[in-house]
């Protein structure tokens, strides 16, 4: 089935040759063949694994279950929501022992097989996450948070809810994979008092990792990990950083420093500061190494008639538009504005000041690529 193009022109003559040949079994075989396509792009070596649809979207990417299994080498891990084994895959290979446990046996027997595929080895049976079946291992566990295509945000709504999953847990060292945009406050008041790490990949947050006291510094409530560059910020890094006029470069920081609350010690490490102190926005006269960032050509009051002008003198036709604290959509904006020329640039639009000199301001920029 492998060798079919199933694309978008081929697909129907595909399923035709498809159903000639394999009969009953055509419709699993094609699917197959497509989740194993789409993992690529976030699994290694997962060329002959087993996925259902859900089951890959909820799957960890490699590179995170990678980071997370680093922080847990050396250890007994109890992996108790395993899904299709893409912690243990990861696990295996740093962990003194590794247990892989889940409620469904469709899932738990395509870990078995992908596993073999991996060449991990690693114990398996099927269990409930909030009747733990080990002792004294720590336990990693990952509640569905997608009913098909649908997105559970209230974490008591999770599966297995997170509140009933943190109180049965209360006694082990734990890692559990949340949403990214999960409410920190929320998660206080169920009882969480360790770390919440936010991890980001290929410029995306990813998830936010909640690490029991057991595995977490002293001191630290709050990491960001930055898989692209391999940067960790912790709220325990010193975090003075001024507030003042644009420099040089405008720089938007990783979303995993934003969502961790972050951004003050990103710009004391950096030597950057804050346009506002309310505001994410970030300048410096130099970038950080392998950040993206917007070097200032002008800054002016924001308005669409004196945007445009700006634009428009400037020849750009093409443009980004970046928006914190100033509610513009940018893709209205970007249509209301319809600009014709041969340039490019990008445009920064954010408030600065607070109460009565509260202003939206915009900088058009280049950015640095």
């Amino acid at each position: 089935m492998a060798r079919y193009r199933l694309t978008d022109a081929s697909l129907v003559a595909d399923i035709a040759s498809a159903r000639r040949r394999f009969a009953e079994r055509s419709a699993i075989l094609v699917e197959t063949v497509l989740l194993r396509r789409r993992a690529a792009a976030k699994l290694r070596g997962a060329e002959d694994w087993l996925f259902t649809d859900e089951a890959l979207q909820q799957a960890t990417a490699q590179a995170v279950a990678e980071h997370r299994a680093r922080r847990l080498a050396g250890a007994v891990v109890h992996d108790a929501t395993c899904s299709i084994g893409t912690e243990l895959a990861a696990l295996a290979f740093s962990a003194e022992l590794v247990v892989g446990s889940d409620i469904d046996p469709v899932r738990l027997a395509m870990a078995r097989h992908n596993l073999e595929s991996a060449g991990a080895r690693v114990m398996l049976c099927r269990a409930d996450a909030l009747h733990p079946v080990t002792r004294d291992a720590v336990v990693l566990v990952d509640p569905a948070r997608r009913t098909g295509s649908r997105r559970r945000f209230d974490p008591r709504a999770y599966q297995p809810p997170l509140d009933e999953l943190l109180g049965v847990l209360a006694v082990r060292d734990y890692a559990v994979k949340c949403a990214p945009g999960i409410d920190f406050a929320a998660v206080a008041q169920m009882g969480f008092d360790g770390e919440v790490e936010v991890t980001s990949l290929s410029g995306s947050v990813r998830e936010a990792c909640l690490w029991s006291p057991g595995l977490a510094r002293a001191g630290v409530r709050r990491r960001a990990t930055l898989l692209d560059t391999g940067e960790q910020l912790t709220d325990a890094d010193p975090g003075d950083c001024a507030v003042a006029p644009a420099g040089r470069w405008i720089i938007d920081p990783d979303g995993a420093v934003v969502r961790a609350g972050l951004v003050r010690h990103y710009a004391a490490r950096h030597g950057l500061w804050q346009l506002d102190p309310d505001i994410a926005y970030l300048s410096g006269d130099r970038l950080p190494e392998g950040v993206r960032g917007f070097e200032v050509l002008e800054q002016l009051p924001f308005g669409e008639r004196h945007l445009r002008q700006a634009l428009s003198a400037r020849e750009v036709g093409a443009t980004e538009i970046l928006v914190r604290g100033v509610d513009v959509d940018p893709d209205v904006l970007r249509s209301r504005l319809r600009l014709r020329g041969p340039a490019q640039a990008s445009v920064v639009v954010t408030r600065l000041g607070s109460g009565a000199a509260s202003r939206a301001t915009a900088f058009i920029c280049r950015p640095s690529r």
